[in-house]
């Protein structure tokens, strides 16, 4: 008995170090969560990872008990706010809408990030984004032809909007360029706070074209302000028969490019912290309003394990790491 109580001392003893080293306690993890827990989205409103978390917040303050709040940390693609989790304490209550761009594009591309691709807990994905390239209602591209001949024959007099460099809308535009054999300056790129003030640029004359993920535009695509071009799917979308593949258009390396948002901590944050949100994640997988929400952007639920979500991350990592160093885009 007492060698056996002394065991149990002992684990204690160690478990409450480990808790210590990682800047909480034991209790607080088991007690998680007691607070309201800030959903941190690193680009501006109305875009994607703005939508993700929104979408994932309104179900889950539900499930968890406690309320679920969405704050924008916008700024140097997606990186201040997504720097701001990876420095935040790994009690559960700071959590991240990862972004392709923020968290497997600019850590690629860009040397000078101030976190590494994985320097996160990794939780869940939450939706893949296919992406569609789009003119004004009124632009006089009618077709994905008449906007690569315009390019061809205008270059570096045509202006596209992004989320800003390495960016999903940046690097789906280079992709494109470098597979019709034109250089980056063939197109310039404007780059704004976010996906949602990319597409309200379009919109208001600012720029000729975007290539932007699906879920931030589908309203004003379905609306008529919009006129889609291509899509990056490998098949024609159902809502929208009519767009042509990017394969089908001559550019299917246009396919590699698409986003995508996932639930991310700090590191280190406990696997009590991870299991619970697993656990609410399968039940939100299954939300009716959540799926709902989804389709109505156009965006495909993407709800896996931690270490299906880390996996996918290093292919995304790799892919555009190869993709930068084919296209000249490290720096």
């Amino acid at each position: 008995m007492l060698k056996s109580s002394k065991r149990l001392i002992g684990k204690s003893i160690l478990a409450g170090l480990v808790a210590s080293a990682l800047g909480i306690s034991p209790a607080i993890a088991q007690n998680y969560p007691n607070k309201p827990i800030t959903l941190i989205a690193p680009y501006a409103a109305g875009g994607d990872s703005d939508f993700s978390g929104r979408n994932l917040a309104a179900v889950a303050s539900k499930l968890i008990g406690q309320p679920v709040v969405v704050q924008n940390v916008v700024g140097a693609s997606g990186t201040i706010g997504s720097q701001k989790v990876s420095a935040a304490p790994p009690d559960g209550y700071t959590l991240l809408v990862s972004r392709g761009g923020s968290q497997a594009i600019v850590p690629a591309l860009d040397s000078k990030t101030p976190y590494k691709w994985n320097d996160f807990t990794m939780i869940s994905l939450l939706d893949f984004n296919p992406v569609v390239c789009v003119v004004k209602n009124d632009a006089p591209y009618k077709t994905m032809k008449d906007l690569i001949d315009a390019i061809r024959a205008n270059p570096g007099k045509l202006n596209y909007a992004t989320a800003g460099p390495g960016t999903t809308q940046h690097l789906a535009v280079e992709v494109m360029l470098s597979q019709l054999g034109l250089p980056s300056t063939a197109a310039m790129m404007i780059p704004y706070k976010g996906g949602g003030e990319a597409t309200t640029a379009l919109l208001g004359g600012q720029v000729q074209f975007i290539c932007n993920n699906l879920t931030t535009m589908v309203g004003q695509i379905k609306g008529g302000a919009m006129r889609a071009l291509v899509t990056s799917t490998p098949n024609r979308l159902k809502d929208f028969p009519d767009v042509p593949t990017a394969k089908e258009m001559g550019i299917g390396n246009l396919e590699q490019v698409m986003g995508w948002s996932g639930l991310y901590g700090p590191p280190g944050l406990p696997a009590e912290v991870v299991n619970k949100w697993q656990a609410v994640l399968k039940e939100v997988a299954k939300d009716p309003a959540w799926l709902r929400g989804n389709d109505t952007v156009g965006a495909i639920p993407a709800i896996r394990s931690p270490q299906d979500t880390e996996k996918f991350a290093r292919e995304q990592f790799e892919l555009y790491s190869k993709l930068g160093t084919q296209l000249n885009l490290k720096k």
